[in-house]
């Protein structure tokens, strides 16, 4: 088969299973080219090593002066709008070059992408997971109310805060929009766990189908050696991975605990 893939990825875990994803793929004789924006990490498991990687830019318009001065985040629609041309670009130059097969991998900034809506291919989406800001607590879901803060509604300050309680809520609904959207265009959803499924199910109402990620005899083998008493964990530091919260339940364990790596 000839297959078409598009990525959004950082370096990490998803970027790791596209890289092995590819090199299964090759080594069962398929021919793969890659489409991505110039956003996606060029350094960290580079497929143009493997394979012909295509970059194209991605326009993400900056804040307005208004918004600087009401220190709100930019409105949603223009990093969606620069998607949407990113991808119709990506859909141009994928077609007639004779794919039999579109896999799409996530995107760091909206998970599920619009190029499934442009491909006139079959294709399926390898999700990670859904872009969770929207749909779990982290702290506090985007659609709560903020607490009142006494401040006069007139004064300017009442204004930051009723213009950024407006722009957090709107720009959740609509970013929650798209990305349903994009996922229904896929013909298959496939992720990596039955939580995941889970995930998915709840944020989207569609269902996906576990797809377990494999491990690489060649890299991954058991040496017979002596094991240690640690808790280890692997994971970027960022408030959804939650490291705090492995502290405090080491903390709970009685001495000698074990270390935390």
């Amino acid at each position: 088969m000839r297959i078409a893939i598009w990525h959004n990825l950082p370096s990490g875990g998803g970027k790791r299973a596209l890289y092995d994803q590819v090199r299964g793929l090759l080594a069962r004789g398929h021919e793969i080219e890659a489409w991505c924006p110039d956003t996606a990490d060029a350094t960290f498991l580079p497929l143009e090593g493997l394979i012909p990687e295509h970059r194209l830019p991605l326009e993400r318009p900056g804040r307005t002066d208004w918004d600087k001065r009401l220190h709100i985040p930019a409105a949603v629609e223009g990093l969606l709008e620069g998607m949407d041309r990113h991808c119709r670009g990506c859909a141009e130059q994928m077609a007639g070059r004779g794919f039999d097969f579109l896999l799409a991998h996530p995107c760091a900034f909206l998970r599920s992408p619009p190029i499934g809506q442009y491909v006139d291919l079959p294709k399926a989406m390898y999700l990670q997971e859904p872009y969770r800001w929207l749909y779990e607590p982290m702290p506090r879901l985007p659609w709560l109310a903020p607490e009142p803060s006494g401040t006069p509604q007139l004064s300017l300050a009442g204004l930051r805060e009723r213009a950024l309680d407006w722009r957090t809520l709107h720009n959740a609904r609509v970013q929650g929009r798209a990305e349903l959207r994009s996922a229904s265009a896929f013909g298959r959803i496939l992720v990596n766990s039955l939580f995941s499924r889970e995930s998915v199910l709840r944020a989207y109402g569609l269902d996906a189908e576990v797809c377990y990620l494999g491990v690489d005899l060649t890299k991954f083998e058991d040496r017979g050696l002596a094991r240690e008493n640690f808790v280890l964990g692997l994971g970027a530091f960022t408030r959804e991975k939650n490291i705090r919260f492995a502290i405090e339940a080491l903390a709970l364990l009685p001495a000698p605990r074990p270390g935390l790596h």
